[in-house]
Formats: C-alpha cells, sequence, structure tokens
C-alpha cells in the first residue's frame, strides 16, 4: 500500500496517507493509451519500499502510477515525498540513510557546480540491461553526458502559446491564426467585435510576451553556435542577438491588443489569469504550459465557466509568416539513485513509467505536454503536432544557460512596457535586474 510523505524544511516529517485505486479511477475511466503491455521483469512478490522526492506539493499524477505499478508488483510500497527547498537540499538528501531510490532533477541543475554531486548519484538509465524505452520519448528532450549516458529521463514538457477561447472565435466566424499578419488581422476583428482586449496575459511583467517572444528567439539562434557561445560569455556585444525577439515584441505591442487594464487588475499571474479567462469573454491569453496545467482543477471554481463551459484549446503563437515555433520545454525529469539499496525495483518502475501510454497517462492527469512521440491522447495540445520539424525547437539542443535568458526577459520587459527603447535594450545586456 502506497504512502505520502512530506518534508519539512529539511527534515523527514513521515505522513502515512494510503491512496486506493478507487481514488484514481480503472483504466477505462483514465486513457486508452494507459494500457501499454508492460511485462514485470522481478518477482512480482517481491516486497520492498521505493522512495521518490520532488518539489510538487500535490503530485496525483505520480500517485496514480504508484497505484498502476502496485498492479504488477502488491507487495512493493512506493513513497513520495515533497522535499522542502528542493534546489538547496536534494544533494544533501541523497548522502542521509533515508536517501531517496527515484528523484527529480531538471536540465538547468546540469550548469550549476552544486548540483554535479546529484548526476554523480544517478543510474545511467540508457544502458540496455535496464530495457528501459528511451525510444518512446522525443529524442531532443533526452540529455545524454559527454560518455552518452543518460542520468535522467523527462517524465514532463511544457511550452509557450495561447490558450483560445474556441466559442469565441466560433462565433465571430474566425479560424485560428497560422500566420502573424493572420494574427493581427483575427485581433483587428475581434477588437471591432467588441473584445477591448483580444489578448490577456500576465500582469506587467517580464511575463506578458514571453509567450510569443522566447520561441521566436530561439528559432533565431537555433543555427548560430557562435551566438550561443556569446550570449552564455555574457558578452556585451551579445545583446545584438536580441533585437529580433525585441522588434516582435515591439510591434505586437504597437497595435494594443493586449488588455493592459484586464492583466494589471489581476491579483496574480496563475489562478488568477486562468479564472479571468473562464469569464468566457477572453478570446485569448498568452500563457506557458504550467498555467495551462492548471485549468483543469479550476473550471469547477469558476461559477462563470460552471454555468456556461465553454471549448478552449492551446496553440502556439504564430510569430512569422512562415507560422509558429514549437519550443519543447523540459519541465521536469526522473533519475535513479545507483546507490539504491533497492535499485533494481527502482529501476523497474522506469522501465515501467517510461513508456508511450503511462508517460501519456502522467501528462493527462497533470494537463501538461506528454514526453512522449505521440500527442494524439490529448486534444488541448492537438495544435502542436501540426507544427513541422523545421519549427520545432528542443531548448536542451540548443544548449542556452539561465543568465542570458534572464537577461533576453528583462529586456523583453522594458520594451514591451515601453521603460526602453530597443536600442536601449540591447546596449543593457548583461546589467538588466
Amino acid at each position: 500500500m502506497k504512502r505520502m510523505r512530506t518534508y519539512l524544511t529539511g527534515i523527514l516529517c513521515q505522513v502515512a496517507v494510503a491512496f486506493s485505486l478507487s481514488a484514481c479511477g480503472t483504466r477505462e475511466e483514465q486513457s486508452p493509451a494507459a494500457d501499454t503491455g508492460f511485462r514485470p521483469a522481478l518477482d512480482t512478490e517481491t516486497e520492498c519500499e521505493i522512495r521518490a522526492v520532488a518539489n510538487y506539493n500535490n503530485f496525483e499524477a505520480l500517485e496514480a502510477e504508484f497505484d498502476r505499478f502496485n498492479e504488477y508488483y502488491p507487495n512493493v510500497s512506493l513513497n513520495y515525498t515533497v522535499l522542502d527547498n528542493y534546489n538547496d537540499t536534494i544533494v544533501a538528501a541523497l548522502s542521509t540513510e533515508d536517501a531517496p531510490d527515484i528523484f527529480c532533477a531538471f536540465p538547468w541543475m546540469l550548469y550549476q557546480a552544486q548540483h554535479a554531486p546529484l548526476f554523480a548519484a544517478a543510474e545511467d538509465l540508457s544502458d540496455p540491461a535496464l530495457d528501459i524505452d528511451t525510444g518512446c520519448i522525443r529524442s531532443g528532450l533526452i540529455y545524454r553526458d559527454a560518455q552518452g549516458h543518460v542520468p535522467m529521463l523527462p517524465v514532463f514538457s511544457s511550452s509557450y502559446g495561447m490558450l483560445v477561447n474556441e466559442d469565441i472565435f466560433a462565433r465571430e466566424e474566425l479560424a485560428i491564426p497560422t500566420t502573424y499578419s493572420g494574427f493581427l488581422d483575427a485581433c483587428e476583428k475581434l477588437k471591432a467585435a467588441g473584445y477591448a482586449g483580444p489578448v490577456i496575459t500576465y500582469n506587467d511583467s517580464f511575463l506578458m510576451c514571453l509567450p510569443m517572444v522566447l520561441p521566436y528567439f530561439y528559432a533565431t539562434i537555433r543555427d548560430d553556435a557562435e551566438a550561443v557561445r556569446a550570449l552564455n560569455a555574457m558578452e556585451p556585444s551579445a545583446g545584438e542577438y536580441l533585437r529580433p525577439a525585441l522588434e516582435l515584441a515591439a510591434d505586437f505591442m504597437s497595435h494594443g491588443y493586449i488588455d493592459m487594464d484586464e492583466c494589471n487588475a489581476l491579483e496574480n499571474n496563475y489562478q488568477a489569469l486562468i479564472l479571468r479567462f473562464f469569464e468566457g469573454d477572453v478570446p485569448m491569453i498568452f500563457v506557458n504550459g504550467d498555467t495551462v496545467s492548471g485549468t483543469a482543477k479550476r473550471e469547477s471554481l469558476s461559477q462563470a465557466f460552471t454555468e456556461k463551459p465553454f471549448a478552449y484549446s492551446f496553440h502556439p503563437i504564430p510569430v512569422t509568416e512562415d507560422g509558429c515555433y514549437f519550443l519543447n520545454i523540459v519541465s521536469m525529469e526522473f533519475a535513479v539513485n545507483k546507490n539504491s539499496e533497492q535499485l533494481d525495483m527502482a529501476n523497474e518502475f522506469m522501465r515501467f513509467l517510461i513508456s508511450t501510454g503511462e508517460l501519456n497517462e502522467l501528462a493527462r492527469v497533470k494537463r501538461l505536454l506528454t514526453t512522449s512521440t505521440d500527442f494524439s491522447h490529448d486534444g488541448m495540445y492537438a495544435s502542436f503536432i501540426e507544427v513541422d520539424a523545421d519549427h520545432t525547437i528542443y531548448e536542451q539542443d540548443i544548449g542556452l544557460q539561465d543568465p542570458p535568458i534572464i537577461q533576453l526577459r528583462q529586456a523583453v520587459w522594458q520594451v514591451e512596457s515601453g521603460r526602453m527603447s530597443i536600442e536601449e535594450a540591447i546596449k543593457a545586456f548583461g546589467m538588466l535586474e
């Protein structure tokens, strides 16, 4: 029987919570893709405990996977622990007597020396002896070190785009745009139809136009190794590489299609934005995938949506006449502690989890993008399937580190808010806070 633990301020505070199979429904109630045909490789009567840690307070998707794994291994106790201040405490947790068997990791940790012990403790999940089907994952999401080893595998991915109220577009007889000029035209027609601001986005912060600008920025440097090198080195002249993205932000803001009054009235950039969209009178909101993941739970919190539900879906934002860009971002990865006393069973759980059906089910429950190659299970993200390979970008492949991205975010904010001109923002590269 599974239990869920919680870490409080770095101390292991064990809280046992049982999750019955009825709590997460039957297979038929979940996803047809969830039937993976998994075949146990170990003795199914094995009794042991597997401890997993991450930073999510509510990880129902993983708990459901524990339930499903227990259908094959009923005597394996799988426990999920929330580790407080995860980024600062996970390395220390791996050195304790109660070290986790499975832990989450994030790509940005690769560039921080303090997290080197984390990857040193990680099992190579590409080892053929483990029989983990890494081929079911989009290859651009998988990190391999200099030796070709895979210390972690992505279980959630995300992107940037726009949530679209499909009922409004249908009512106004508008197609969801696929080119930048078509996007501007749709906004203009929506404004003429009485929607003061066809777009609402995060309140006054660097997040405002980021869902539009960031994928385009990556597209402008994806084939320019020198640009990536200069940006990562934070060379002052590298600010010039921000120009196309800043010009896009400035151009879009010049049309007045974002209702700034509505944006600035939001109490926060998560629940308040989602609930505002659910009022039903907002054609589009610019968001990231993490915001999309919060929509399902909040439908019932909106009286307006409960009384008058509408169809909505997530789409890449068209930024050129050639269309849009699908920026693939890894949200969370799982690693196995190679020093685990239950290493065989921990690897077996990863073998179970890393399959098209289970990854899709995990993403469905969390309402994030699946890391598998099959998007067909979730209509919310269906339009991302249509983006061609030339316009599909993997953040991990580019190799851009956090410092230049932070500078881009701040530069975009300065320009979109009118605080700086494009030239001023470019010259301030490396100095923006």
